[in-house]
């Protein structure tokens, strides 16, 4: 039988969400249900693994089955994909680009990465 510390040493996927009131909201995908918040940063993180522990541990004792994390190895991703966009965003795009000096993809990486 798995044990909580096997469980707890496993590479689950965290989001942490900052709320526009202050605050943060800390979830793990993986774990449905398991969510947590925290006024700061600093204690969202410790927030995140109580909340994880927690879940695991009543899991475990309520006998639900707990899914592993899907594993992510960087070789699986090529680093393309392909986009159907409309005409005119494309065009923007572009003409965007163009004004910047650089490609359209390294545009679209710079827009990615901002968020």
């Amino acid at each position: 039988m798995k044990t909580i510390e096997y469980y707890m040493n496993l590479p689950y996927r965290i989001e942490i969400i900052p709320d526009d009131e202050g605050g943060f909201t800390a979830l793990y995908p993986e774990l449905p249900g398991c969510i947590t918040t925290a006024d700061s940063s600093d204690k969202i993180f410790q927030n995140a693994i109580d909340a994880k522990k927690a879940w695991l541990e009543a899991a475990l004792e309520d006998g639900i089955e707990i899914k592993e994390p899907a594993e992510r190895n960087p070789d699986d991703y090529s680093g393309q994909f392909k986009l159907r966009i409309p005409k005119s965003l494309h065009m923007t795009l572009s003409l965007n680009a163009r004004r910047e000096g650089i490609s359209m993809n390294q545009y679209c990486i710079y827009l990615l990465s901002k968020g």
